[in-house]
């Protein structure tokens, strides 16, 4: 176990040592430039091609089918504008960079509703779609970054398609975790991102059904075949690359072990505090993830105590400037705001050891309201 238990993986995962080493190698190539004709160029775009594999292996599709970009954020939203639909559905439950871009930015906004454990109603969905003639695009996420439900996308696209809407998954928070596949999953559009399965910040990717138009946000080369100008970021790519590689070679093994760390957590925590209630305990999750609530005390208290004793976790509400607001997840899902106002996301990763469900435990116990008061 390390001096420090780093537990919010799904904000970040650290790069693994493979894809630092690739990324610092691509680097200090000598004219990086992929759109360059000259043999520097060409070695750049062969790394790019080969990287552009790697990911569309991982996606479940094929290496045309994949546009890069800055990031998942960047991805959601070039899809969201550029897919060409005026009207956009988007789960309640979305990341902030699919519901806010569509409640702010598209011409005609839907909000479909989840269920408790934060499942899309799939009659709700049918219904909102049977409101208009307009075609709509769908956003659903493959997994929550919150609480880790997963969440029926072949259902929701087979919905979608009967009535001539597309479907777009942002599947950022899935990938490394749980299988991701854009083929068979039918959707028309997905993104994914490079830091939450070890590689770089500041590269994502779009995977775009065939024959799809998608207008891209920003205007200048023809790079990424006209989807996305700008000079490719060819470490970057690189990086993510080799992430996407090992993902998918590690999954069958990396899935249990997580599974294993989180569910000896919850069983110690639920038998620590009474009180504690663990969401969407009963719908599918990413094995990795749970999220808890710890009734009468705040998030952003939890977060700093864990901190200090050298835990990473991050809160189940948005904190902001000592302000805690309950999380649009949670209340998406019912639960009261004097509940989702404690919560606490514990994420897995690849690097995570046993020894760090037991540094959580130590730090957290002395947090709950009834030990605190016998031990003070």
């Amino acid at each position: 176990m390390t001096d420090i238990a780093y537990l919010d993986h799904n904000a970040t995962t650290p790069a693994r040592p493979e894809v630092a080493q690739a990324v610092a190698d691509a680097m200090m190539m000598t004219g990086a430039n992929p759109s360059s004709v000259h043999a520097y160029g060409r070695a750049a775009l062969k790394r790019v091609e080969a990287a552009r594999a790697d990911i569309a292996r991982l996606a479940g599709t094929e290496p045309d089918n994949v546009v890069f970009t800055g990031g998942g954020s960047e991805a959601n939203n070039t899809v969201i504008l550029g897919a060409g639909r005026r009207r956009v559905l988007v789960s309640a439950t979305e990341h902030s960079a699919v519901l806010k871009t569509a409640l702010v930015r598209a011409a005609d906004a839907d909000v479909i509703p989840v269920d408790d454990q934060g499942v899309v109603h799939l009659v709700a969905l049918a219904d909102l779609l049977a409101q208009s003639d307009e075609p709509a695009l769908i956003c659903v996420m493959a997994a929550n970054n919150e609480t880790g439900t997963l969440q029926p996308i072949p259902e929701i696209v087979k919905i979608a398609h009967d009535a001539g809407a597309l479907v777009h998954c942002d599947a950022v928070q899935a990938a490394g975790k749980v299988a991701v596949d854009f083929t068979a999953w039918g959707v028309d559009f997905m993104a994914l991102t490079g830091h939450k399965i070890g590689g770089p910040q500041g590269i994502g990717a779009i995977f775009k059904r065939p024959g799809l138009a998608l207008r891209s946000l920003i205007t200048g080369g023809g790079q990424e075949r006209g989807a996305r100008a700008g000079t490719e970021n060819v470490a970057a790519i690189v990086g993510f690359g080799v992430a996407a590689q090992l993902a998918a070679e590690n999954l069958e093994t990396s899935a249990p072990r997580m599974a294993e760390f989180r569910d000896a957590l919850e069983a110690q925590i639920k038998e620590l505090s009474l009180a504690t209630m663990i969401f969407s305990a009963d719908a599918p999750r990413l094995p990795n993830t749970s999220n808890f609530s710890l009734p009468g005390v705040r998030s952003d208290t939890q977060v700093m105590s864990l901190d200090l004793a050298g835990v990473a976790v991050s809160a189940g509400s948005a904190c902001s400037a000592g302000k805690v607001e309950p999380s649009h997840v949670l209340d998406a899902m019912g639960v009261a705001p004097d509940i989702s106002t404690t919560a606490l996301r514990v994420s897995f990763g690849w690097n995570s050891e046993a020894g760090d469900v037991d540094k959580f435990i130590e730090a957290w116990k002395g947090l709950i309201p009834e030990r605190a008061e016998t031990a003070a």
